[in-house]
């Protein structure tokens, strides 16, 4: 399916978002990115939808971003993410990460003239993306029974918390909602007093959401290029972090129970595979899990004594013996700042890391710009070559 003018003239009048002014892509060998014949109206808003469109355009996909008109503020973006956070000209640095690549048009959906004015990109697009509560989008005219009658190749690829069918379609939710029916916040406990913790990435939202979605798409693109015929990519984001938990699931399924915190081999029940304060605070993530790693640590710690008390010789996790042994690596860890262990571990084969804040980790240590800062946040996940 080749484009019409249409298309090309509302791709070349639309309004760039942009995160910063280096490429939006890799430097590659010369050939046009992977995905850049793929045409995409990403309708979404917020994080799932506009992530799962941000992973297409970064592999090359002309991605349209369709936003309604906001009320007193002409020109800027109709995405409530465009307000939520810090940034700068009225417009804040999450909306225009997660957008990064795209172009955006102003269609006020409720207006029958501008309607048809999409029904016209859907006839040369190869997928819609959306993310509204289930029905929105047939009671719009855009259900992907009408989608099809415009163009019968199309994908529609819809994100909700909860699936186009079911007791909880149409309830509200949000990542901490989606993670907590999913299992995931119920993992999270401290073992002192069992308090579930926050996660500062959006689990759900990216994973269930973001990531599903994209391949979902991916997938049903391909398929019409061999059959002709699109399909609707329904997407629960509880759903797809629910079919995440295998190991989890594997454990629970065989103990009949849901694991306790600090009980199981990878929640915190083994010296191998824990988290350790240092003497400045710091934190050291040791993640020994197999015997020879388990046995590295034992000697760059020089207690060899150590090395046979190990998950797969026996030292069940959440034993007695384990959780001692626990305390006793907890008394040795906590002698010495980060950096001093640090140092020991560095070049040896241990799976031994220390714990980043998020600054340095996604910035390292070095200031840097907003523009450098920015770029970083947008550099694609995956490199082809």
């Amino acid at each position: 399916m080749q484009p019409t003018s249409f298309w090309q003239t509302q791709w070349n009048d639309s309004v760039p978002i942009r995160a910063h002014a280096g490429p939006s892509m890799q430097e590659g060998d010369g050939r046009p990115p992977v995905l850049a014949p793929l045409r995409v109206l990403d309708l979404s808003r917020l994080l799932p939808g506009p992530m799962a469109c941000r992973h297409l355009a970064d592999l090359g996909a002309q991605v349209l971003k369709v936003e309604p008109p906001l009320p007193g503020r002409p020109g800027l973006p109709g995405d409530d993410a465009a307000y939520m956070g810090p940034g700068e000209d009225g417009v804040s640095h999450f909306y225009r990460v997660v957008n990064h690549g795209k172009r955006r048009l102003v269609l006020d959906l409720k207006q029958p003239e501008q309607l048809d004015h999409l029904r016209a990109l859907v006839r040369e697009a190869h997928a819609v993306v959306e993310g509204f509560r289930p029905g929105v989008m047939e009671r719009l005219g855009l259900g992907h029974e009408a989608l099809r009658a415009l163009n019968p190749a199309i994908v529609l690829t819809s994100i909700s918390g909860y699936g186009q069918q079911g007791p909880l379609r149409l309830a509200a939710g949000h990542d901490l909602n989606y993670l907590a029916l999913a299992g995931v916040v119920d993992q999270t406990r401290t073992p002192d007093d069992g308090r579930p913790v926050f996660s500062h990435l959006q689990i759900a939202d990216q994973l269930g959401g973001a990531q599903t979605a994209a391949i979902g798409t991916l997938a049903a693109v391909l398929g019409a290029q061999w059959t002709g015929q699109g399909r609707w990519v329904d997407v629960s984001m509880t759903d797809a972090v629910r079919q995440h938990q295998v190991i989890l699931g594997t454990d629970a399924l065989a103990d009949g129970r849901s694991p306790q915190a600090g009980a199981s081999l990878l929640n915190g029940g083994v010296p191998c595979y824990n988290l350790y304060r240092c003497a400045d605070g710091g934190w050291l993530a040791v993640g020994a899990l197999e015997l020879k790693f388990w046995q590295g640590v034992c000697a760059v710690l020089g207690r060899d004594d150590w090395a046979a008390r190990h998950w797969s010789l026996g030292e069940a996790p959440g034993s007695e013996g384990a959780r001692a042994l626990i305390d006793e690596l907890a008394a040795l860890i906590a002698r010495q700042p980060l950096a001093v262990w640090v140092e020991r571990f560095t070049g040896t084969d241990c799976c031994v890391t220390p714990v980043l804040g998020a600054h340095e980790a996604l910035f390292g240590r070095a200031p840097v710009t907003l523009a450098e800062g920015m770029q970083r946040l947008t550099a694609p996940a995956l490199t082809l070559r």
